[in-house]
């Protein structure tokens, strides 16, 4: 991809949960965003809260589109998410369709994810376990935002609570009650490809044996989790990435959902260490050609 070929709209790259921009340098979006910006894309990783609802988030997100959209002299950005990000930018396009070209959902639990379903049935609102957990994620999120150096902006707020629910099946159907653009009207299917003129796109991957598990992820701890949470599937056993079903990430046109990607790998975490042959900064610049090609 050249210039010529880089999209019309900059590119907005929207964290998960427990996301960042950098820590201590370290990108979350490892070798994506510089190899976008290679081959001539505008790109902007964005800083949203860590943990908290998508609603919230994608408050924080629309002021991030707003100011871009004000430094680039751009009429629309394209909003690509990862895992939780995914929500946020179906709702900041939900409410400002004006503002976005295009969403991408990159390992989005758009359906949920089973494995919060999982840590709300062991660790149940008001019981000891979930006090502990809420501990552990505020005290993670909150060393993440003293390390953070991609973003100088003030401290984001947390809720816990807010951000376990927004994962679960029951608290993902209560979002997409309200904001169903893009969404399969079957599982398993495809959603509309555009809707109030956002175009809408999704990819993910699966734990593959024999390729997830060789390569770089032979030395990956994420991968070793990821293998762990899977266990705790049910619908979407044996066919998820340790953390999002296979199904439950399908949004608008869907470009695949079986990369040999666990859930960190698809954004080229940890340090690149990814399965065997896996090339997941090709699926971001290979979108970018694709977006240019939408004319976009």
């Amino acid at each position: 991809m050249s210039n010529t070929t880089a999209p019309r709209y900059p590119l907005v790259l929207v964290p998960g949960l427990l996301g960042f921009v950098r820590l201590l340098g370290y990108p979350y979006w490892y070798g994506i965003v510089s190899a976008l910006r290679r081959q001539g894309a505008k790109v902007f990783p964005v800083l949203v809260s860590s943990v908290h609802s998508s609603e919230v988030r994608g408050e924080q997100l629309l002021e991030r589109i707003a100011l871009v959209l004000k430094q680039t002299g751009a009429d629309k950005v394209h909003l690509i998410g990862h895992s939780q990000g995914a929500l946020t930018a179906r709702y900041a396009a939900a409410l400002k369709p004006q503002w976005v070209a295009s969403v991408t959902s990159v390992a989005g639990p758009n359906h949920g994810s089973e494995l919060a379903d999982f840590l709300q049935r062991k660790a149940p609102h008001g019981s000891l376990r979930e006090r502990v957990l809420a501990a552990l994620l505020r005290g993670v999120a909150r060393c993440m935002a003293w390390l953070e150096t991609g973003d100088k902006g003030p401290r984001l707020p947390m809720d816990v609570a807010a951000a376990q629910h927004s994962l679960t099946a029951e608290g993902v159907a209560a979002f997409n009650a309200q904001y169903p653009q893009g969404l399969p009207d079957t599982w398993g299917g495809e959603g509309a490809a555009e809707v109030n003129g956002v175009r809408y796109y999704s990819w993910s991957g699966t734990l593959q044996a024999g390729i997830t598990e060789r390569g770089g992820n032979r030395f990956d701890g994420p991968n070793v989790a990821c293998r762990l949470f899977a266990r705790t599937f049910r619908r979407e056993h044996g066919h998820c990435d340790g953390m999002v079903g296979r199904y439950s990430s399908h949004l608008g046109s869907v470009i695949g959902d079986e990369f040999p990607l666990d859930h960190f790998d698809i954004i080229n975490q940890t340090f690149g260490l990814v399965g065997k042959g896996a090339d997941p900064v090709k699926l971001f610049v290979e979108h970018a050609q694709r977006l240019h090609a939408a004319g976009l």
